[in-house]
């Protein structure tokens, strides 16, 4: 095996050129700003299987009544368009299990001469036995959803992937689009919270 020994000048100039290597862009922070900067939203046709179309509905109801952006149905007007995909699936799930014990004992001894008194037997028999089954069969409903918001140039900005099986009040579909419409207003919140004083250290260096 070949190892490098690296001189005490070839360690200096390694340090001062990491030094000088410039720092990774904040893509994470890019993205925040621009979340802050969308006004108008297009929220095009999911695809998915059943139920994506009333996912989308209910997902558009949700950011409206964040009172956030304003929602348009011509997709020249907005500055940012969300895509996504969505299911509502309703399923039964079925359970069975069968347990069983048996034991079983049956010793037997048994000896004669022809004579009664010279003759034995013994014998004995124990059983026992125990078997239960269980067939369960539940209706299940779930729903899920991944969307993101994708900036004119492409770019997406933002995304979330939300699931549910429902809500005390909601249904599994309703329950996922609140959960975009918390998730998007949550974090657009953040971003307008954080884009001054990222104005601010970029006017400090």
């Amino acid at each position: 095996m070949l190892r490098r020994i690296l001189t005490p000048s070839a360690l200096f100039a390694a340090a001062l050129a990491a030094a000088q290597a410039p720092s990774p862009p904040a893509g994470a922070l890019i993205s925040l700003e621009q979340i802050a900067a969308v006004k108008r939203v297009y929220v095009e046709k999911f695809s998915g299987g059943v139920g994506a179309d009333q996912i989308r509905d209910m997902v558009i109801a949700a950011i409206e009544r964040t009172k956030l952006f304003v929602l348009t149905e011509n997709p020249e007007r907005a500055d940012t368009l969300l895509r996504g995909s969505a299911e509502d699936l309703v399923y039964t799930e079925t359970f069975q299990s069968s347990d069983g014990i048996t034991a079983r004992l049956s010793p037997s001894l048994g000896s004669g001469s022809g004579t009664s008194k010279n003759s034995a037997r013994l014998s004995a028999g124990v059983s026992l036995g125990d078997n239960e089954s269980v067939h369960r069969q539940e209706r299940r409903h779930e729903a899920s959803a991944s969307v993101r918001l994708v900036s004119r140039e492409g770019d997406v900005i933002w995304s979330t992937s939300q699931e549910s099986q429902g809500a005390k009040f909601r249904s599994a579909a309703s329950d996922v689009a609140e959960r975009i419409g918390r998730q998007l207003a949550g974090d657009y919140t953040k971003s307008r919270e954080l884009k001054p004083k990222a104005v601010s250290g970029r006017q400090e260096e």
